[in-house]
């Protein structure tokens, strides 16, 4: 797995605790009396000033008030909040339902014009049918243990795949090719979405590569994590804990290039039509 994926948040995390290590410093306190002003254990003091913890909104005012620093609580309480958005669990995300989820990106994918998406694991939401999605979400609100609403999560993302039949949008989508393999639901299911990802290919806002398992992977030697990139302004990664949200601009760019090296090893056209329909006549 690539390193790059977290560090924008890492590092937001480095420059939060590197703050709180200089207010501790200018107050000319050691991390055991702040410790014991803030009434909790050296040891906490310690991984949050080496960015080991990711301090809580009252650990925070705590340390300000133990560094007499009271009136930069705020400023670092929204710094912290930014890197916590960086990185979010879907533990969290989903605590209410995976509509709620679904329901919180509809406005990004109305707004987005240029969607560029790989999808390595699973077909890309906008190309799910129902069955395929029902599967898909089943699975995972029972490994994630999140409440069970995926009937009202699946219409909403039908709703939101509505952007690849309306409005100004082009889709640039690379699917590796085991994905068409990989068993989401039954056999009827899996044939219908191959059938919509063969419908898919027609449409003027598509363009659709898929990756063949066979092709060399010089420069580019292992698949990615799945990964969605709007109006190369902003990206969400999709990891087994956690999304990251991508913004910083030396990490577009290393995704964008990732892009472009795997378009490079996609087939479109006949050829991706053929791999598709292998994979049908494989489940007959």
């Amino acid at each position: 797995m690539s390193p790059f994926p977290t560090s924008s948040a890492q590092k937001a995390r480095a420059a939060l605790a590197a703050r709180l290590r200089e207010l501790r410093l200018d107050a000319g306190i050691t991390g055991k009396e702040l410790a014991r002003a803030a009434g909790w254990s050296v040891a906490k003091s310690s991984r949050i000033e080496n960015a080991v913890t990711a301090p809580a909104d009252a650990d925070i005012r705590a340390w300000c008030s133990a560094c007499c620093a009271d009136d930069q609580a705020e400023d670092l309480i929204a710094a912290n909040r930014q890197a916590d958005a960086m990185y979010m669990h879907w533990k969290r995300l989903q605590r209410t339902g995976m509509k709620q989820l679904a329901e919180s990106s509809a406005k990004l994918y109305e707004s987005t014009r240029s969607f560029r998406v790989y999808a390595s694991h699973v077909m890309p939401g906008y190309l799910q049918t129902p069955g395929y999605a029902s599967a898909l979400m089943g699975t995972i609100a029972g490994f994630r243990g999140t409440p069970d609403d995926v009937a009202d999560a699946v219409e909403v993302r039908m709703r939101r795949g509505r952007v690849i039949y309306e409005g100004d949008h082009r889709f640039a989508t690379l699917v590796e090719e085991h994905v068409l393999h990989h068993r989401v639901g039954d056999e009827n299911v899996m044939i219908g979405q191959l059938g919509n990802l063969l419908a898919a290919m027609s449409l003027p806002s598509m363009s659709l590569g898929i990756i063949p398992t066979s092709v060399p992977r010089e420069g580019m030697m292992w698949p990615l994590e799945q990964f969605t990139v709007f109006d190369d302004a902003r990206i969400h990664v999709e990891l087994l804990a956690a999304k990251v949200t991508v913004t910083a601009p030396g990490e577009l760019d290393i995704y964008l290039r990732a892009f472009t090296r795997l378009a490079e090893l996609a087939v479109y056209g006949a050829e991706a039509r053929a791999l598709i329909l292998r994979a049908i006549e494989a489940l007959r």
